[in-house]
């Protein structure tokens, strides 16, 4: 999927008013995703995406800290955590901030290959499974 057409998704579908709340919103969730996530899937996902948004992921993945470079399963925190991190870096409270993660992981959904989604939805903790589409959130079983 190119990059106008994934920010256009998330901007209709997290129905936010343009397409830099668009860009901005996009970035904080595959940021705090990138951190949740194996650092090799985090890749995987990353070279599915436009390259500008891989970046975001590819960032946190391969971040400069002791802790992120050694964190290959993934930083460990629960669905408050990850609202509360998306709600920091996108500046929204975090309801709206898990509105807006759920619209991002469905258009990701439709831009990488099934395989990683469920990969991803395997190395997810249930509580911040829900966010997935319905389908693959309940595929898991985990």
């Amino acid at each position: 999927m190119r990059h106008d057409e994934l920010i256009g998704k998330v901007q209709a579908q997290a129905q936010l008013p343009d397409r830099g709340a668009a860009e901005h919103t996009a970035r904080a969730v595959l940021s705090t995703l990138a951190e949740r996530i194996p650092e090799g899937l985090a890749d995987h996902l990353a070279a599915q995406l436009p390259s500008d948004l891989a970046e975001s992921m590819r960032e946190k993945a391969a971040g400069p800290t002791e802790d992120e470079r050694r964190r290959g399963a993934g930083e460990r925190f629960d669905l408050t955590a990850f609202a509360g991190r998306i709600a920091w870096r996108a500046g929204v409270p975090e309801d709206v901030a898990l509105r807006q993660a759920a619209a991002v992981l469905e258009v990701l959904d439709a831009a990488v290959a099934p395989e990683e989604m469920e990969k991803l939805a395997s190395v997810l903790p249930t509580d911040i499974r829900t966010l997935l589409p319905l389908a693959r959130a309940e595929d898991t079983g985990a």
